[in-house]
């Protein structure tokens, strides 16, 4: 399968698959033509790197995570180990999120608005 039929397939961009190709996420065959020829195998790894993408693992982890899905000798502690590592750090993010939502909301309601130049707004982010 070319390219574009694998990006329509998996929902990647042109783009991002020839990225993860060039860094060696995954590996395509070049057909005669020289186009890169995806076969089942690559379109599983590359929906398995999608899916981890989008719950927020590095490229590297989804390196890690997809050497050992590949590897039948795995321990399912490391799998789980990596994960509970990205958990926490997402965990984080989120406590972080939460400290900024709740800054912004003290910041907006401070603020008188209107058309006079006193904002609380400028003068919290100022401090």
């Amino acid at each position: 399968m070319k390219i574009g039929e694998v990006a329509k397939k998996t929902g990647l961009s042109v783009k991002s698959i020839r990225y993860y190709h060039d860094i060696g996420l995954i590996c395509a065959a070049r057909g005669e033509n020289g186009y890169r020829e995806y076969d089942k195998p690559q379109i599983d790894s590359l929906n398995f790197i999608s899916h981890s993408r989008d719950l927020g693992f590095s490229l590297d982890d989804c390196r890690s995570l997809l050497d050992l899905k590949l590897n039948q000798d795995r321990d399912a502690e490391d799998v789980k180990r990596l994960a509970k590592t990205h958990l926490q750090m997402v965990s984080n993010r989120i406590t972080k999120l939460k400290e900024l939502e709740s800054q912004l909301k003290h910041l907006i309601k401070d603020c008188r608005g209107g058309h006079q130049p006193d904002c609380a707004i400028l003068s919290g982010l100022s401090e």
